[in-house]
């Protein structure tokens, strides 16, 4: 029995080349959805029901352009799954200022996040929430984190442009509700390896908390904040997308879910 339903919907899954992106994208393909992956490059995943549009959510065009194939190609869209995300590890303040202060925040690292985490959702649930709007029902879903409902040592501006999606998920529901269109979020939090842990990002993460490379890896292992015991699955928040895209998930809208395993800290 197909439970959820969402066999012959389509959906824009934007950074559906790799990580978690890349288990939505797989997923919703093996559910029977079109599927328009929205990155810069290609994935490596094949499926006769998905359609790689290369995409730069950061500008307007770009984002018109994949909506445009998407409509064009199967008619209408369901759901927008807003994944696309860079996380640049830096300090607000390096005393040391060590390899000329790369560690600390800067211009370039501040408006590079902003604009893939913040503007790019912004762009692309814009343009795609015309077409729901249009159709009178349909549902986004915006990739949040953990670290934007806590705050992150060493991740301030990655965290605050996912406090920001959370409010963007929370004021767009009431808009966007009263014409049939939902949005929600979700935040995931310590997740299995995912293949974007290169090494440039763990040494930057693991010098703004003045540990070692390899203090940094046996941290991914330690489990014992999180109540299931587990680091999670990326399958299990490709899960929650496939729910949010279904009529089984009707009537929730303008919350962001927590998928960190019952952890939180308070």
């Amino acid at each position: 029995m197909d439970w959820l339903e969402i066999s012959g919907k389509t959906a824009i899954v934007t950074g559906g080349s790799s990580g978690i992106g890349a288990s939505i994208v797989e997923e919703l393909c093996e559910l029977g959805v079109n599927v328009v992956n929205a990155d810069i490059q290609a994935g490596k995943f094949s499926h006769e029901n998905l359609l790689f549009s290369q995409t730069d959510v950061t500008l307007a065009d770009s984002v018109n352009q994949t909506v445009d194939l998407a409509v064009e190609k199967f008619g209408r869209i369901d759901a927008l799954v807003n994944n696309a995300g860079v996380n640049i590890p830096a300090l607000l303040v390096d005393e040391k200022l060590t390899d000329d202060g790369k560690f600390q925040v800067n211009e370039r690292i501040f408006s590079k996040m902003v604009d893939i985490n913040l503007k790019g959702v912004y762009l692309m649930a814009q343009a795609v929430g015309k077409v729901l709007v249009k159709q009178g029902d349909g549902v986004i879903i915006n990739m949040s984190s953990e670290s934007g409902l806590e705050g992150s040592e060493g991740q301030s501006v990655y965290a605050s442009t996912k406090a920001a999606v959370n409010s963007l998920t929370r004021s767009w529901a009431k808009e966007l509700g009263k014409k049939g269109v939902r949005v929600v979020g979700i935040a995931p939090g310590i997740m299995e390896e995912t293949g974007l842990r290169t090494i440039d990002y763990e040494t930057a993460l693991a010098y703004t908390r003045s540990i070692t490379v390899e203090e940094l890896r046996a941290g991914y292992t330690n489990t014992k904040t999180i109540p299931l015991g587990r680091d999670g699955k990326l399958s299990e928040v490709a899960d929650l997308v496939a729910y949010f895209m279904s009529n089984r998930s009707s009537y929730i809208a303008g919350v962001t879910v927590n998928v960190a395993g019952g952890k939180t800290r308070g």
